[in-house]
């Protein structure tokens, strides 16, 4: 797989190379973890990359759960992506503020949707600024279009189905999480859950997936990472995190190596951890 791939990850010099394309949509898709005191949107306002349409994580999501950020209906996405003028025949390259983070988790929505020219910007906004290219303060102007969305249901996994993978053994589940966090030494984010991790999960930290500068590492960098994680790749992957959103930077990585039979857990620990029903493991175990 060519370091440059319009499906899963491009650098910049790619986006730079391809600005002018007109069907490129370019996305911010920035997000901050609860109690981090900044706001996506309004850095998205101050500065983001030329054409770029601001994807609210937080707003494209199903209101309905008590849960964050949960995978919206299909009509919600569409209607979304239409107002962002995003639709058929476009290659969207999505961004973030951290590098390689939340780009991650549109990136998987937009997969679980059914459409396959999507790809996360390799270091992002940092390194976009970094190498001194243009930004702007400017809103794009946007132009509605149809998108046709064929839901992939194989891509996302719930806490039933997630709790079978873990009585069974049948799936290797990956926990994005800090190890503190996994092995239930630090308290999480959010208030109210407990403290640990899914039984029979491994814990991958999804930093180690990244360079120092904010990158994804390279393929085979990737492979040696889930091989030292005890990753079993001859099973299919469910992926987690604290509430879907480190993990899909899992699911990119597993993507970049040619493994496709991999899911992500919407739910996360937000709901493993307020479930009452459902164990607990807590060390490296």
């Amino acid at each position: 797989m060519a370091q440059d791939d319009p499906k899963t990850l491009v650098s910049t010099d790619w986006l730079a190379a391809h600005f002018k394309d007109p069907d490129l949509r370019i996305l911010d898709g920035s997000w901050f973890l609860p109690g981090v005191e900044r706001n996506p949107r309004a850095e998205y306002d101050a500065a983001h990359i030329p054409g770029a349409r601001f994807f609210d994580i937080d707003d494209v999501c199903d209101h309905r759960s008590d849960l964050p950020h949960m995978v919206p209906g299909v009509e919600k996405f569409m209607s979304r992506m239409r107002a962002l003028g995003v639709g058929d025949g476009h290659q969207v390259v999505v961004y973030d503020t951290h590098g390689v983070y939340s780009a991650a988790r549109v990136w998987w929505l937009f997969r679980l949707m059914g459409q396959e020219n999507v790809a996360v910007l390799n270091g992002g906004f940092p390194k976009w600024q970094a190498e001194g290219r243009s930004i702007e303060d400017m809103p794009p102007v946007i132009r509605d279009r149809h998108m046709t969305v064929r839901r992939q249901n194989h891509m996302v996994r719930d806490v039933t189905q997630v709790s079978a993978a873990s009585k069974l053994g049948d799936h290797t589940i990956l926990d994005a999480r800090p190890a503190a966090r996994f092995r239930g030494e630090a308290p999480e984010p959010r208030q109210g859950l407990r403290s640990g991790h899914i039984p029979g999960s491994r814990n991958l930290p999804y930093n180690d997936l990244l360079n120092e500068d904010g990158t994804m590492k390279s393929i085979d960098a990737l492979k040696a990472v889930l091989d030292s994680a005890g990753a079993d790749l001859g099973k299919p992957v469910i992926t987690t995190c604290g509430s879907g959103i480190s993990a899909a930077i899992i699911n990119l990585a597993l993507e970049r190596i040619g493994k496709t039979d991999h899911a992500l857990y919407d739910g996360s620990w937000a709901e493993w951890g307020a479930f009452p029903t459902v164990p607990v493991a807590t060390g490296d175990s």
